[in-house]
């Protein structure tokens, strides 16, 4: 029986790709107001601002490449049970070869009809992949509504919380890579982890959470990596 093995990443783990960090010295929150361009309210105040920096990202996901921490992460499952809960809205996990991944803020590479002061009522059968090709205002989907970003914002609810909290719940040995645990509800999900389960953070960074289950592996994503599957090999 394998045991399960489950794995929260953030943007720390996509950085070594190319892709831009969010709240680090030099992130895209330095340039961009999140409020702006990454909140419900700044959707339905300037569409065609939010679809252009979207697009942007688009097209810097599409010049990225996985990186070795990504290609880790896949080949874990050869041992283990391995699901990827994501704050990442890039899909470097699947292009490694990730087979079960949870994307919590949504995925860049989606998108879905608005729904007006009712867009976290949308279904799954409305979602779908555009590749990196860009949304333009007047891009409409079947519906006849705008199509928008499948992307969690601030003033959204995150629908797949609970699908990472059963993971959670049932990891025997939890990874964490390249999050700085300040995101919620993200943030708070290793409290689901049961007490008796071994908790590996892979951060370059001090990590400000206080926890005797966690093993601070004080690393970049992809050289971390490498020191995590070793531990693994030990045990």
């Amino acid at each position: 029986m394998k045991k399960n093995l489950a794995v929260l990443t953030g943007a720390g783990v996509s950085a070594e790709s190319g892709i831009s960090t969010f709240r680090d010295s030099g992130g895209l929150w330095k340039n961009y107001d999140p409020q702006v361009v990454a909140s419900i309210d700044g959707w339905y105040r300037d569409k065609k601002l939010m679809l252009d920096f979207y697009n942007m990202l688009r097209k810097d996901l599409a010049a990225a490449k996985p990186n070795a921490a990504h290609v880790a992460i896949a080949e874990l499952e050869k041992d283990y049970n391995v699901t990827v809960v994501t704050q990442n809205v890039d899909n470097l996990h699947e292009r490694a070869g990730s087979t079960r991944i949870i994307h919590l803020h949504g995925e860049l590479t989606k998108v879905r009809p608005e729904h007006g002061v009712y867009d976290e009522l949308f279904s799954e059968k409305e979602v779908f992949d555009i590749g990196y090709e860009p949304i333009n205002l007047g891009d409409k989907a079947p519906n006849g509504a705008q199509l928008r970003p499948h992307i969690v914002w601030f003033g959204e609810a995150v629908p797949k919380i609970e699908a990472a909290i059963d993971v959670m719940e049932a990891a025997d040995i939890v990874l964490i890579v390249g999050t700085s645990l300040q995101v919620y509800p993200a943030a708070g999900l290793y409290r689901y982890v049961r007490h008796d389960v071994p908790i590996y953070v892979i951060d370059p960074k001090e990590v400000m959470v206080s926890d005797p289950r966690f093993t601070l592996i004080r690393d970049v994503a992809t050289s971390g990596m490498q020191t995590f599957m070793k531990i693994l090999k030990e045990k």
